[in-house]
């Protein structure tokens, strides 16, 4: 399916990667101008950004490296955005980190980092891209990545998954906040992604993977970018507040 985005500028953290990389290519093929915040490796985003623009056809894709723990970073972020592009319509807060460990044994600065990453990072880009619309009286479009993991516990990922609940009560509230100025905040929500990290694994565990989806097959990312691309579209113009699933049916179960 396509949307119109022509003319809309498009922040997208954790966009030279997996989820993130897809809804960028996504959002491109479909006319918005793209400003992308990674921390990947400086000798790799290059090729990463060719790649890009290869795929989706467009040049309008601009980078600027950005932890997303850094407060400042997320300010910088946008007024990158608005000074390049003169502008900020979409924002899709997609970066996040995950290390196992189970709960009393995580580490006290493994537990901030995974914090500050995966939901301080989110709520950060959120205040700074509400505070722009809400100045220059414009409205606007975020979607939080959170995960099946804001909804069940798993094990070993207790940070992970505080974080991710955190990430899904966050969206919920600042909708119902901003509804009336004419912002619209939602949550997309993924079970585990065929991503390259996940294809190193053991064929077995891989498998086992695999078979926790009822669906029989891990997601990939382009279907999570597809979910991504229609909230921020205008034919998502009544879902707001929402937390949508791309699971294959996990939660379901």
């Amino acid at each position: 399916m396509s949307y119109n985005f022509l003319n809309q500028v498009a922040v997208v953290t954790g966009g030279l990667s997996g989820i993130g990389l897809a809804t960028t290519i996504k959002l491109l093929q479909n006319g918005a101008k793209v400003i992308v915040g990674d921390i990947t490796a400086e000798n790799k985003v290059g090729a990463i950004l060719d790649s890009i623009k290869k795929a989706s056809g467009s040049k309008d894709v601009k980078f600027i490296r950005t932890d997303v723990t850094n407060y400042k970073a997320n300010q910088e972020l946008v007024s990158y955005a608005v000074d390049q592009y003169k502008d900020l319509n979409l924002v899709f807060a997609n970066a996040g980190i995950v290390t196992p460990n189970e709960g009393a044994e995580i580490p006290y600065e493994e537990w901030e980092k995974v914090i500050n990453t995966n939901l301080t990072g989110v709520f950060s880009l959120n205040k700074e891209a509400i505070n722009y619309w809400l100045k220059n009286n414009k409205k606007g479009n975020i979607v939080n990545t959170g995960s099946i993991l804001s909804f069940v516990g798993n094990p070993g990922l207790a940070h992970y998954c505080a974080s991710k609940g955190g990430v899904k009560l966050l969206t919920q509230t600042l909708a119902i906040e901003y509804a009336k100025k004419g912002i619209r905040i939602n949550s997309v929500n993924p079970a585990y992604i065929d991503t390259p990290l996940l294809r190193v694994l053991p064929k077995d565990v891989y498998d086992a993977l695999a078979a926790k989806h009822p669906i029989g097959r891990l997601g990939t990312s382009e279907e999570v970018a597809n979910v991504v691309a229609f909230l921020l579209s205008d034919q998502a113009t009544y879902v707001n507040g929402t937390s949508v699933l791309v699971d294959g049916a996990y939660t379901a179960q």
